[in-house]
This record gives structure tokens, sequence and C-alpha cells, in this order.
């Protein structure tokens, strides 16, 4: 990673919808496709081999970009992947297609292996353990799709942080963890991350039981605050230039 930026107030026009469909396009095309069983993983022994698991569940993926956004704003990270392919040719991966893998995968093992005998409910210690498999590839898989992205942007929006007494604060587990590695992630040059040398444009049931909410404070300075005048200097300048168009970004918010 070489550069983060924090992004507020961030909105779309008319064209949002076709911004949409263009950002669903990026989605699906860096969503991680699963066409092998569980069982290709699983030895004689019956033990699951967690390192090739999770280099198929959670392959590390090329991309300049990388994506940070609350679950509650996927149309918004859609819209505005959509935009930044459409503007500037940029492989934006958008986080929540490790979420949704990774939720795909804990359902998969806890049918196999968490089942209690009546073959209804799930055994309540084998989910923890499974859970805990699961989050740590998970939270592996996005340090590491991190550190290979050249930028970071993270959608600051009501949905996933809140203020007080000058704190920033976000219930989302996923968000502190992107957030913390971002802070901590190697700052390396554009050089570094294998860019090209010339860029060319190319019906529910009720939950009776209470609702489990934990505050984690998220500390964003490592991130350069932009808003939407950024963003659309960011393009003007583009058109009069033919420098690749993150360089463009870094030299507007040096």
């Amino acid at each position: 990673m070489f550069r983060g930026y924090n992004i507020s107030n961030l909105r779309f026009s008319d064209e949002g919808l076709s911004l949409y469909s263009q950002g669903l396009e990026v989605s699906n095309e860096y969503s991680t496709q699963v066409k092998e069983r569980l069982g290709a993983f699983v030895s004689s022994s019956g033990r699951i081999d967690g390192s090739s698991l999770q280099s198929h569940w959670f392959p590390r993926i090329s991309a300049d970009v990388f994506l940070s956004h609350s679950h509650a704003d996927y149309d918004l990270a859609l819209k505005f992947a959509g935009w930044m392919k459409h503007a500037f040719n940029l492989r934006v991966f958008i986080d929540s297609c490790v979420w949704g893998c990774a939720d795909d995968l804990l359902k998969q093992i806890d049918k196999n292996y968490c089942m209690n005998p009546c073959g209804k409910t799930y055994s309540y210690e084998k989910r923890n353990g499974s859970t805990s498999h699961v989050h740590a590839m998970l939270s592996t898989a996005l340090g590491m799709m991190i550190d290979n992205a050249e930028c970071l942007f993270f959608l600051n929006t009501p949905n996933s942080i809140t203020s007080s007494s000058s704190v920033d604060k976000t219930l989302s587990p996923w968000l502190f963890t992107e957030i913390a590695i971002a802070n901590i992630a190697r700052r390396k040059s554009p050089e570094l991350h294998g860019r090209a040398l010339d860029f060319k444009e190319g019906v529910a049931r009720q939950d009776r039981s209470a609702e489990l909410k934990i505050e984690y404070e998220v500390n964003t300075s490592c991130l350069i605050d932009i808003n939407v005048d950024t963003l659309n200097a960011w393009l003007q300048a583009r058109r009069s230039s033919e420098r690749h168009p993150l360089d463009i970004l870094y030299d507007m918010t040096a």
C-alpha cells in the first residue's frame, strides 16, 4: 500500500444506475468463483488442508485500489467502483467480495462438521471453532490484499463511522480490522506494486434475541480526507494529462 484516502459525503447523480452496473461487473470479476466441493481439501485422515483452502477461497488478487465500506453501503461502493473503472480504468477490489466468500465457506464447513446428531441444529462449541478458523483466514486475506493494493479508499458514512467526543467508532469488526491494517501496512512506492510501465485506458423470521453491538475505536489518521470536490478535480485533471490517474491524485493531495 502506498496511500489511503478517507472519503466522505460521496454521492452520485442520475448516472448512478449505469455506474452501479459497471461496479457490479467489477465485483463479479473479482469475486471468488468456487467450483470444487469442500471434500477436495480434506485428507484421508479427515483433516482440512487449511493452507490450500485459504489459497483457493481467498486468493491474492491484483488490484490498484482496495475499497473498504460498510455492508449497508454496498450499492454506493459499487457505484464508486464503477466510477473509478469508467473514469480511470482502475482495477478496484471491493472488500465485500471477500466477506461473501467467508460466509459461504463457513456455511459449507458448518454443514459438514458442526451439525448435532439430530441434523437440525449446530454444536455451539464446534461453531465457535469453525468461525475462528474462517475469520482467521479472512483477516489474513484482507491484510495481504491491503498490503498488495497500491491505494485504499475508505467510504466514511454514518453506516460505517459514528463520532462522539472527537473519537471515531465503528460497529463493524471488519472495518475496524481494515483500518487497523491500513495504519500498519508497509508503505511501498507505486513502482513496487507491479504497476505497468505504460498505462492505457481501458420473508424473514423475527429474531427475538438481543442484537449484539460492539463498538471499536478506529484511527483514520493514516488516511487523507477527500470529498466529492476532490474527485471532480481529479477527473478534470485526468482529462488533460496522460499520467497514471493515481499519480495525479497523489500530487493533488500531497
